[in-house]
């Protein structure tokens, strides 16, 4: 299997990919993920720059050059767009904020915290993480680090083990939070809703709300040129994970009205994803992605006929492979269970140990 767009490591060329708006790639070491797309917007003033990577000293060193190549300096950034609380996105804003001075655009409701964890689920969907592990060589060690590990952080609402560190990502994240001095969250200094517009450029951005892969996330669509900065919402060749361990009622529904939503806006014709190349049917990737969940969601209800009353864990062993079993195929698992549930396509009782227990179609 080839090695998908979003899994390339980063080039270290600057393009200019819109009128005014430079393509930068951060290097990023993260499960299904090969770099970050930050992009630069020029105007009078300098440069807004949007999803400025990891935090550490890898990332800041890669905006310095970036920067440099496209003849800008850190001290001209005067305004940062996080599109949604991943730290592959918003780690870098904190010291890019203290060195520059610059704003932080972000929804309103941005949070990241213990009460939603979201550092410990990978960006990309179960079954990308399979194919990228089957695309490669790699010793039995390496493909254990494809696979969260548990910790004893609790169950989870559907009674498994909630996803978990690998001891790499542990003294990754205590060294970053003692080189930034014990946090990497930047201030958002600007909070903004759906539909509201920016400045950037030397047009008129507008800010779309599109919960799913995480509730604050935030497409920005520029009308005049036709472009759409889609952060994590819609990539050219993966799915984004769609977590179970939310706030929200239904996370799933959520994606889907989302994707209908940057789905009917008119006169796209180029769409800057946050991982992967450019690339311009929108629409047609948007519907391709909600296939690939309702195909899940058939594939959940003929598990149900086979299997009858069934754990969570239970569809995610049928759901798949042995290599992917763990806290992160529970989590996607029980978002589509749920989905169902709320649809009144699924029943759900509690088991023995505070289990939940499904049954569908």
């Amino acid at each position: 299997m080839a090695r998908r767009q979003e899994q390339e490591s980063a080039r270290k060329e600057v393009t200019e990919v819109a009128p005014n708006v430079l393509r930068m790639e951060l290097p990023i070491h993260m499960p299904g993920l090969g770099h970050v797309n930050c992009y630069a917007l020029i105007d009078g003033e300098g440069a807004t720059l949007v999803d400025p990577g990891l935090p550490g000293p890898l990332t800041w060193r890669a905006i310095q050059d970036r920067l440099k190549r496209a003849g800008l300096r850190v001290k001209n950034v005067h305004t940062i767009i996080v599109t949604h609380s991943h730290p592959d996105h918003f780690g870098g804003a904190l010291r890019l904020q203290r060195a520059s001075g610059a704003r932080v655009v972000a929804h309103r409701s941005f949070s990241f915290g213990p009460i939603r964890p979201v550092i410990l689920e990978p960006e990309v969907s179960v079954d990308d993480l399979s194919a990228q592990v089957e695309a490669q060589v790699e010793t039995e060690a390496e493909e254990e680090e494809t696979r969260p590990r548990t910790r004893d952080r609790g169950l989870t609402p559907w009674g498994g083990q909630r996803p978990g560190f690998t001891l790499r990502q542990r003294l990754v994240w205590r060294t970053l939070r003692f080189l930034q001095r014990g946090s990497f969250l930047p201030t958002i200094t600007h909070p903004v809703k759906h539909g509201d517009a920016l400045r950037l450029a030397g047009r008129d951005f507008f800010m779309l709300h599109t919960p799913g892969h995480t509730e604050d996330h935030l497409c920005l669509h520029d009308p005049e040129s036709g472009t759409l900065l889609a952060g994590d919402h819609v990539l050219p060749t993966i799915t984004p994970h769609i977590s179970g361990l939310t706030s929200t009622a239904d996370p799933l529904a959520d994606f889907f009205d989302s994707l209908d939503r940057v789905g009917e806006v008119p006169n796209v014709k180029q769409v800057l994803p946050a991982h992967g190349h450019p690339f311009t049917d929108l629409r047609g990737r948007a519907q391709a992605i909600k296939r690939h969940h309702h195909e899940r969601l058939a594939k959940v209800k003929a598990i149900s006929r086979e299997l009858g009353p069934a754990s969570v864990q239970a569809f995610s062993h049928k759901l798949f492979r042995p290599r992917s079993w763990g806290p992160m195929a529970e989590s996607e698992t029980y978002a589509h269970l749920e989905h169902l549930r709320l649809l009144g396509e699924a029943e759900c009782v509690k088991g023995k140990g505070g289990q939940l227990v499904y049954v569908a179609g």
